[in-house]
């Protein structure tokens, strides 16, 4: 396996990980795991209960009105009568 790398980036982590008392392979790899992990954590994120409360509110609108465009009219209708 190979990585590219800009030759100065290189360098400045490698400095950095040496005065961290680390070698830069193991910096390079918890830097991966932990934004892996964090990826991973931001999926299995669950819906709050409020947003779920919201689901299947209102009325439901016809299967061909698909952008609510006839009961928004229909709304507007009732409401200016």
């Amino acid at each position: 396996m190979e990585i590219a790398i800009n030759n100065n980036v290189y360098q400045q982590a490698e400095m950095y990980a040496q005065q961290q008392g680390m070698n830069l392979s193991a910096m390079i790899e918890n830097f991966l795991r932990h934004f892996v992990s964090k990826s991973q954590t931001a999926q299995k994120t669950e819906v709050p209960d409020i947003v779920l409360s919201l689901l299947g509110a209102g009325s439901p609108i016809g299967d061909d009105d698909i952008n609510g465009r006839e009961a928004y009219y229909k709304y507007l209708e009732e409401k200016y009568q």
